[in-house]
């Protein structure tokens, strides 16, 4: 089996707020077409490694390569250029209020691309059916659509340009069961229809189970560890621990080795 290609690499980073040091000589690697899941305890900067990875948050030090190169070596060219290869979701949907789902589904087109209207609304109405909404969802604003639904929407927008990595901070946050577990089977079939790599930052254990294929844990101030879900039940560290043997832990993995229902 040939070696696994590193898409992002991050190396070293420190992120650091006044006196508050949130990571310190973190090192992590992003391989071309996983589930990456990451977890940690509050306060241990899961999100902050995203925005950093995105470009949003400026690290006090530490090198990210994105496709091979260093951010920081990138012209704004070449910064536009990788921003069009990827797709982000936020946690609240981040979706534009006063824009329908249509119009924020193109906003990145209209960034990006150069074309008719036509072919944009011919676009939008594909993302649409692609995320499992209902094409009357389009001309709807994000206030009329349910949480379950904006966050489709979202990640309708996060396909725009046919990204081939997908970021996603807590998807399922905010979702009852049903609707996480949903939510978790779009992301599995659009990751295996798609081929995309896909960095989900999450607290959530079902998740975890369900579509991840590698688990990265923040603590103390870096990436402590990764591997599956059967490597994570065999570590030691008292949070990990906790983590995935409480009962929460427990459940997941009860749910996951359940029978399907018939």
């Amino acid at each position: 089996m040939s070696e696994r290609e590193v898409i992002i690499a991050v190396r070293d980073l420190r992120n650091q707020f006044g006196p508050q040091v949130i990571h310190d000589h973190l090192d992590l690697d992003i391989y071309r077409g996983e589930v990456l899941g990451i977890v940690g305890g509050s306060g241990t900067g899961k999100s902050v490694l995203l925005r950093s990875i995105l470009g949003i948050n400026k690290p006090r030090s530490g090198r990210i390569e994105i496709f091979g190169k260093a951010r920081s070596d990138m012209t704004p060219d070449e910064e536009r250029a990788v921003e069009r290869r990827w797709g982000v979701l936020f946690q609240d949907g981040a979706l534009f209020s006063s824009l329908t789902v249509a119009q924020n589904i193109q906003v990145a087109l209209k960034e990006h691309l150069h074309m008719p209207q036509k072919l944009m609304d011919e676009i939008a109405a594909v993302k649409i059916g692609l995320v499992g909404l209902p094409p009357e969802a389009g001309p709807k604003f994000p206030s009329e659509l349910s949480g379950g639904m904006r966050k489709r929407a979202g990640l309708a927008r996060a396909l725009a340009l046919d990204p081939e990595i997908v970021f996603l901070d807590e998807p399922t946050a905010g979702l009852d069961p049903i609707g996480a577990s949903a939510f978790d089977e779009l992301i599995k079939n659009l990751q295996a229809t798609l081929g995309l790599t896909v960095f989900m930052v999450t607290h959530d254990l079902d998740s975890l189970y369900a579509i991840c294929d590698r688990i990265a844990v923040l603590a103390e101030k870096k990436v402590l560890v990764t591997g599956s879900i059967d490597e994570m039940m065999t570590q030691d560290h008292p949070w990990i621990r906790e983590y995935f043997h409480g009962p929460r832990g427990r459940a997941a993995m009860a749910a996951k080795s359940a029978p399907p229902k018939s």
